[in-house]
């Protein structure tokens, strides 16, 4: 349905006693999916469909985040790869997709081993506590992703087997042995051309150790043409385009076989064919992202997997594994006769202060620590904003508290409240006309549907900062309007004034709802407080689709809820300590509060 139904016009004053607001049953909206659809005719439900083999179902959008290995909890990196998937899955649902958002765990390999041995602890509870750890951090941070992949799961080991039998009857794996310079950190071995001073990694910044070892190796140089000829094929394989001249610099100075199997790892799925060594953990790993699409305790099968999806619509990756997801990755689906994926998305690093994050500088940045501080919405918002989708970006804690306070306090928070007080005060919080009506001969409606399709467009090219940019700008279109209608001054005025005031105030509210859409892949739960703030039940919200950005949602007679800030705003130690010592100067307890509230 749309974003609310029409009521009979009436007099600003006379509409409150006999408007009703919109209520529908409030079930958990994606474990009832089909229900609600049902309810909902033509309406996307946040949710993949129970019937992924039906022949009329849509293809699906696979977008996948890397499997975190489990060495150690989640830090920012990984929280803030999730966070961009999750902002696009949420937008491509809006869209009507089916998405199949794809997360997980990468548990093998012997630095798992070792982390485990340093904690204590057996590999088995090693990776069961972390792999934990990063549910509960992707709940705090309003991650709703549809799958979650553990690299030691049955059903993961099974399509993995199946898959290497596929590359070993493709005649691309080979016996040999390999003597080389090996980095425990990255489970790799490297060449000596790409080493920094000592022979250190130049990623990890630690020796490398010389190793030799009778391993099974992937026949990666014979895909050398193939893969030259994908990237030509297909230049958006690999984005951004600077990301995509680092792969073509890679395959262009000559693919090299690398070692698939560890004899010296026993923390691993064994060879088939061999049980007294273990598969190399990128080898397994990546065939997280197929064998995640089956469903848990079912029977495992490789080709079930591929046709519940693959391939995959994009992978979203840090730049430090490019070379895995966009050379090894795709020569390895070529040899087993399965379709590459459709995009590999590799975004920078973050900093801060200036600085690389590291805890030997002491220096790191514990994303628990700030959804604490400052809220999911809040730190969602910062990273995406602020860090160009792509590229490498800082992090200060001036700058975010900053931010999040003029654009999502300030542009956002208070329009909202001061635009609902005002409502309350003239018009009993209902409201007299329709959206549509009310903009008649108003400029502010088509530059309002202007900036809604720049965001669109910038959602879909993965500019993700440029979207929060073009929806901001609606906050600042709608501020602009009411300071320069001053509907406070209008509705003291009476008569006809007061008729332009209750208009001037819906023009408001309607931008506040497309905002609300608009921003919701980026802050959900924000846009969320939004949305029922002007009337509309949870359930609403929750099937909402990306073409209800278009005006005129907002209907003569809708009720408006209570006006309650939305965003608290974040204040500093020294907002804190001025506040305090004010009230203790007035006789008042001095109390410092990380948070206050925006008031009308």
């Amino acid at each position: 349905m749309a974003a609310g139904r029409a009521f009979l016009g009436a007099p600003c004053s006379s509409l409150a006693s006999g408007a009703r607001r919109l209520a529908f049953s409030s079930p958990p909206p994606r474990a009832l999916a089909p229900a609600l659809r049902s309810r909902f005719p033509g309406r996307c439900i946040a949710s993949v469909s129970s019937s992924p083999d039906a022949a009329s179902a849509p293809e699906p959008y696979v977008l996948t985040t890397p499997l975190y290995y489990v060495n150690a909890p989640p830090h920012m990196g990984s929280a803030y790869t999730t966070i961009a998937a999750d902002a696009i899955a949420r937008f491509q649902r809006l869209l009507e997709k089916k998405v199949i958002f794809i997360t997980g765990t990468d548990e093998h390999g012997e630095k798992i081993a070792t982390s485990a041995e340093a904690s204590g602890r057996n590999p088995k509870e090693h990776c069961d506590a972390i792999s934990s750890s990063y549910k509960m951090l992707w709940a705090d941070l309003d991650i709703e992703y549809d799958k979650f992949i553990r690299t030691t799961d049955h059903k993961h080991e099974a399509v993995v087997n199946e898959f290497y039998s596929r590359v070993l009857n493709s005649g691309d794996i080979y016996r040999a042995d390999y003597e080389g310079l090996y980095c425990v950190s990255c489970e790799e071995y490297k060449d000596e051309k790409e080493l920094a001073e000592n022979n250190s990694c130049p990623v990890h910044l630690k020796p490398c150790v010389a190793r030799k070892e009778d391993n099974y190796f992937f026949a990666l140089s014979k895909y050398q043409h193939k893969l030259e000829e994908l990237l030509a094929r297909n230049p958006d394989f690999v984005r951004p385009s600077h990301r995509l001249n680092e792969v073509q610099g890679w395959i262009k100075s000559g693919l090299r076989d690398f070692s698939i199997s560890r004899a010296s790892v026993e923390w691993g799925i064994p060879v088939p064919n061999d049980t007294k060594q273990t598969i190399y953990v990128w080898f397994d790993a990546l065939l997280g992202y197929i064998s995640a699409l089956l469903d848990d305790g079912e029977q495992a099968n490789l080709q079930q997997a591929i046709d519940r999806g693959w391939p995959a619509a994009l992978h979203l990756i840090g730049k430090d594994i490019l070379r895995f997801h966009a050379v090894y990755w795709p020569a390895m689906l070529m040899s087993a006769g399965i379709s590459v994926p459709d995009a590999v998305f590799g975004h920078g690093f973050l900093t801060k202060d200036g600085m690389k994050m590291g805890k030997s500088l002491g220096n790191t940045l514990e994303p628990k620590d700030l959804v604490e501080r400052f809220g999911a919405d809040a730190v969602r918002y910062f990273f995406l904003r602020e860090v160009e989708f792509g590229n490498d970006g800082d992090y200060s804690e001036e700058r975010f508290i900053n931010i999040v306070n003029a654009h999502l306090a300030n542009t956002i928070g208070n329009l909202l409240n001061r635009t609902l007080g005002l409502l309350k005060k003239n018009c009993k919080s209902t409201l007299a006309f329709d959206s549509i009506a009310a903009a008649d001969g108003v400029p502010v409606r088509e530059n309002v549907e202007n900036l809604v399709d720049k965001a669109k467009h910038h959602y879909e090219n993965l500019l993700l900062s440029s979207a929060c940019e073009s929806v901001l700008e609606i906050g600042n279109l709608g501020n602009l309007y009411i300071d320069e209608q001053a509907p406070w001054s209008c509705f003291k005025k009476g008569g006809e004034s007061t008729e332009k005031a209750a208009k001037d105030l819906v023009i408001i509210l309607e931008t506040m709802r497309i905002i609300a859409i608009a921003l919701s892949p980026i802050t959900p739960s924000l846009s969320l407080r939004i949305y029922t703030q002007l009337g509309f039940t949870e359930d609403q919200f929750r099937v909402l689709r990306w073409d209800d950005t278009k005006w005129g949602g907002l209907k003569a007679g809708q009720v408006m809820m209570e006006p309650k800030p939305v965003f608290a705003r974040i204040e500093t130690e020294m907002e804190a300590e001025a506040q305090g010592s004010s009230k203790a100067a007035k006789g008042g307890k001095k109390k410092a509060q990380s948070k206050g509230l925006v008031e009308a």
